[in-house]
């Protein structure tokens, strides 16, 4: 008798890479380096995610969830759960961006 391999939790490395391909179509950036992902909680069963929106209002919010929903899926299939929660607090600010985002609009320092 064999046994079978317990599903292996993907890693919060793995779902960080995933998201990085989920851009906000406003400004061209990923959502990570833009800092909109505050959490990543991962196990075998399910992933959860904290993330936030530049604005409240963002017009391509529900988009932008979706996109990162299909991200992470793609990358990890075995997982049944995906849950991503969007929150407001702390409210996204500039200082939240990667210095490639910065960069990538010319500003300097953070």
């Amino acid at each position: 008798m064999t046994a079978q391999a317990s599903p292996v939790a993907p890693t919060e490395d793995a779902i960080r890479d995933a998201l990085r391909e989920v851009i906000d179509p406003e400004v061209g950036l990923n959502v990570v380096d833009l800092g909109l992902v505050y959490g990543i909680e991962a196990s075998a069963e399910r992933i959860d995610v904290r993330m936030t929106m530049t604005t409240p209002a963002c017009p391509l919010g529900e988009a932008i969830v979706e996109s990162a929903r299909n991200a992470i899926r793609a990358a990890a299939p075995e997982v049944r759960d995906i849950e991503i929660e969007l929150v407001w607090d702390p409210p996204w600010n500039p200082d939240m961006m990667s210095e490639i985002a910065r960069g990538h609009f010319g500003w300097r320092g953070g």
